[in-house]
């Protein structure tokens, strides 16, 4: 089985939610625990925020987001794609280090990539500076198992 979903938005926070409902709405197909879904949820708020936060230095730009369930051997995996056409990461291993933010102002900054990493099963991040930044997530799914009691 596979189902993809594709979404466009513009760079603004509220449209976060947006992102959220779509994805969880396309795992809902599988029976996810609950736990699973919210860490998903958690790690595509922080990419989607970060694209909004850092990529543009105006509104009215667009972030998108695809999005793959599939089956592989009976396994299910979720996919993500999160991608901004913005200014781009100068250095991403920096970027990535716990607590480094460029924007120190911001309460919740510095914590975004490790909060992916520390949900998904993987995470790749290709960046290229005046071009945008592509963020990539990957979480094999746990699906709860229906006893014959």
């Amino acid at each position: 089985m596979e189902n993809n979903i594709k979404i466009e938005i513009d760079n603004k926070l509220c449209n976060v939610s947006v992102v959220r409902v779509a994805i969880t709405s396309l795992i809902s197909q599988k029976d996810v625990p609950l736990d699973e879904i919210t860490e998903i949820k958690t790690a595509i708020s922080e990419a989607v925020t970060n694209c909004i936060e850092h990529a543009y230095e105006e509104e009215n730009q667009k972030v998108v987001i695809s999005a793959k369930l599939s089956t592989i051997d009976d396994m299910d995996f979720l996919l993500i794609n999160i991608e901004d056409f913005g200014i781009g990461i100068e250095d991403v291993d920096l970027a990535t280090t716990p607590g480094y933010t460029t924007k120190p102002e911001l309460e919740h900054a510095g914590m975004g990539f490790t909060i992916m990493e520390t949900f998904m099963d993987e995470i790749t991040i290709d960046s290229k500076m005046g071009s945008g930044t592509k963020i990539k997530l990957m979480k094999k799914l746990r699906t709860r198992k229906v006893s014959n009691i």
